[in-house]
């Protein structure tokens, strides 16, 4: 009898260790999956980089003159951004004293 119950309490953790490692599985393929969705996306990403990178470099060669445009427009850009943050720490400074002289 007692060799019996060893033997069914055997069965029962070699039965539960195969469930635990269907479940392993079963989760390692999820996060196989997961991952490669993942690295598809980042791929497709580098792609269209890729192809724009390739459309810039055919534009500049057809057009010497549109480099410095583009960096002009980018000196711009840059200097319009600088005036937007400036512009946006005085009117966070400016609500904030409103707020105090409310309370």
């Amino acid at each position: 009898m007692k060799r019996h119950l060893e033997h069914l309490a055997s069965e029962m953790a070699e039965s539960e260790s195969q469930e635990g490692n269907y479940y392993n599985r079963g989760k390692m393929v999820e996060n196989f999956k997961t991952d490669m969705e993942e690295l598809l996306e980042e791929m497709e990403k580098l792609a269209v980089c890729a192809t724009w990178m390739a459309y810039d470099c055919v534009a500049i060669q057809a057009n010497p003159d549109l480099s410095s445009a583009m960096q002009h427009l980018e000196d711009i850009c840059l200097m319009c951004k600088e005036q937007m943050e400036k512009k946006w720490q005085e009117v966070l400074l400016e609500s904030r004293g409103e707020g105090q002289k409310k309370e």
